[in-house]
């Protein structure tokens, strides 16, 4: 990392400074790209401050969906960043987006899911199904589920191998910490049901569907290039911009390291060593004509 001349492009200079002047609205991951477990990266709040002087708007963006909306608005105020209900948005979010607009006919659920995320689910006019062989929900919804159980993982596996339409609400492997463990994210626990039965989810809602970039597209009047999409995974974060059209920028301050971002084809249109090395590039490139 000692020669790592602060950010990395596959783009000509002239190329790269024109995306960067194109952007007037930062999705940002959160875990990983803004803070890490329970700990505020210390460039956070200068990068924040410095989109809001230059008048570039952001949004957080999370395939975490372990917490709740107000939860994450509590954690971000708690490490002292202050954020509204229109600023976050989870998969949870994106998945009640998705049955509501696309499956319709969805009422009664089977959720693999922390208690935060099926209040969410809840509040949102679902009705919640137990664990019961007779009784069969209209769809099963697995997610990220810290508090998870042997036997509902099995009766998720049954429900899937049954046929019921299966929605996964984020594709990630692992999910970053500052402690000492592996967190099983909900990209392997769908690994472990298919494993068990042959059946992949029929849909994963959040990055890299595109879905999420979309909304903020129509909630703030944008096109997809003039949003930048910083995290910290290739094939989340990065993938997902490649997806809506939007100038992807990996961070190498949670999961993903140099090597793996030297070694990945296509290469990221940008690789930072973290949010406020892009912050620099993006301000820079406002005074380059």
């Amino acid at each position: 990392m000692e020669n790592f001349e602060k950010y990395l492009t596959p783009m000509s200079h002239a190329e790269l400074m024109q995306a960067c002047r194109r952007i007037r609205h930062v999705a940002l991951d959160m875990d990983g790209t803004i803070y890490l477990g329970s700990k505020l990266f210390p460039f956070t709040k200068d990068f924040l401050h410095m989109l809001d002087e230059n008048g570039i708007g952001y949004s957080f963006l999370t395939n975490n969906p372990t917490r709740s909306v107000r939860d994450y608005l509590r954690k971000l105020e708690k490490l002292g960043i202050e954020a509204t209900e229109d600023n976050v948005y989870t998969t949870a979010v994106a998945t009640i987006g998705y049955l509501k607009s696309r499956m319709p006919q969805v009422r009664r659920i089977f959720v693999l899911g922390t208690s935060s995320m099926s209040l969410e689910f809840e509040q949102a006019g679902f009705e919640l199904v137990p664990v019961d062989c007779k009784d069969r929900p209209d769809a099963l919804v697995v997610a990220f589920d810290t508090t998870l159980s042997y036997g509902r993982l099995c009766h998720a596996a049954w429900l899937a191998s049954e046929g019921v339409p299966y929605i996964a609400t984020n594709p990630d492997r692992v999910c970053p910490t500052d402690l000492p463990t592996v967190l099983v994210d909900c990209g392997s626990i769908c690994k472990c049901i298919e494993h068990a039965t042959g059946r992949m989810p029929d849909i994963v809602i959040g990055k890299p569907n595109p879905d999420m970039l979309t909304g903020i597209c129509e909630r703030y009047g944008l096109e997809p290039d003039e949003i930048a999409m910083c995290g910290d995974r290739i094939y989340t974060d990065v993938a997902m911009a490649r997806n809506a059209g939007a100038l992807g920028v990996l961070v190498l301050s949670g999961e993903t390291t140099l090597d793996v971002a030297l070694n990945s084809d296509p290469q990221p249109p940008v690789t930072a060593l973290n949010v406020m090395e892009f912050g620099n590039l993006l301000i820079s490139s406002r005074g380059e004509v």
